[in-house]
């Protein structure tokens, strides 16, 4: 067997054995290099000049985004450079009654694409994070989720896909879950991300232990996680320069995750946020059934966090973003760079670049 035929096949999905566990396929998420302004073509250059196992196409810029033959030329990139692909598309909760028919019609055409390009896996989400959720209850939302998802289970069951749910900034960990069952576990899964946990007053690793059973993708993003006088703060930053026990996350991510791909995903240059923890407002209105153990865990590990004390722009905000434009590329590179440094020589993640 040849080494693209072994990276292309069941096999180069499969745990392999090593001293600290099973053995990942390592891939970046494309998102985290969105203002280097990459047309997919270079997308994947950078994942095989890099020796990488997988690419996460997410929020592509690439002109043919949505052009057929566009898909059919990402699928023979993933072929001839043995790249295994992933991704999928964006929120799927509608505003309000009208948006109903296009979200449907948005979420079939996703799914056409990641067949077409070969992904076996469709993200999705419900909102872009809490304060994006249309009016009514989280009930309400999960609800609507499952009716939607419900609608495009034909197509998805018979491209032989999953839709992976992203836990965003909407959800903790144990409602994603309740949506995952409600809907048919069949053809939804996890798309298990570490770094939207904090902003809903989670412990990323409470968010393994609940999510990782279902797992159709599995992001990685740090995070510090501080105590503040209006509550904790938190803000992301590359990976291994947070407050998240990465090693001990992988460690039990070995243990409940199904065979897949795991993915370097460093989302920085945003300043930090305060989430109101000790606000009473904050529970009642957002997470009124949250649960006590759960927020336990993310106090304990504010506890032990502390503010980013390296240089760092935080630039990537409406009002700076473009006038900073040049210095977020130069940051967004070495970030990337020192991540998958650490994903690789810290982590022992990957598989082709040994």
């Amino acid at each position: 067997m040849t080494r693209r035929v072994f990276l292309s096949s069941p096999l180069a999905l499969a745990p392999l054995a090593s001293p600290a566990g099973r053995q990942w396929p390592l891939g970046i998420n494309t998102y985290c290099l969105r203002f280097q302004r990459w047309n997919d073509r270079r997308l994947f250059d950078y994942c095989s000049n890099h020796k990488l196992d997988a690419i996460f196409l997410q929020d592509s810029l690439d002109a043919g985004v949505m052009d057929p033959k566009h898909w059919a030329e990402v699928r023979a990139w993933s072929k001839d450079m043995g790249l295994h692909l992933e991704t999928g598309g964006g929120a799927i909760l509608p505003r309000t009654a009208a948006d109903y028919p296009n979200i449907i019609a948005t979420l079939r055409k996703n799914i056409e694409r990641a067949a077409a390009m070969g992904s076996p896996i469709v993200r999705a989400l419900l909102a872009s994070d809490r304060y994006s959720l249309p009016e009514g209850s989280v009930e309400r939302h999960i609800e609507t989720a499952v009716k939607i998802l419900r609608e495009v289970r034909g197509p998805v069951m018979d491209a032989g896909l999953k839709i992976g749910i992203e836990n965003h900034k909407e959800l903790q960990a144990w409602e994603t879950r309740l949506l995952i069952e409600t809907a048919g576990k069949e053809f939804v899964g996890s798309y298990l991300d570490t770094g939207n946990p904090v902003f809903v007053a989670e412990d990323p690793l409470t968010t393994v232990e609940e999510l990782g059973p279902y797992a159709v993708t599995f992001h990685l993003r740090d995070s510090v996680i501080y105590e503040h006088p209006d509550g904790i703060a938190v803000q992301w930053v590359p990976l291994g320069e947070g407050t998240v026990d990465f090693k001990a996350l992988i460690a039990r991510a070995s243990q409940i995750l199904p065979p897949v791909h795991i993915y370097c995903k460093p989302i920085t240059a945003r300043p930090p946020v305060v989430i109101p923890a000790y606000s009473t407002e904050f529970w009642n209105k957002w997470f009124p059934r949250a649960r006590s153990r759960d927020l336990v865990r993310f106090l304990a590990l504010a506890k032990r966090g502390r503010p980013y004390d390296k240089p760092h722009l935080t630039a990537d905000v409406p009002a700076l973003r473009e006038r900073y434009m040049g210095a977020l590329q130069i940051q967004q590179m070495d970030h990337m760079e020192r991540s998958l440094d650490y994903c690789k020589r810290v982590l022992s993640l990957g598989v082709r670049w040994r």
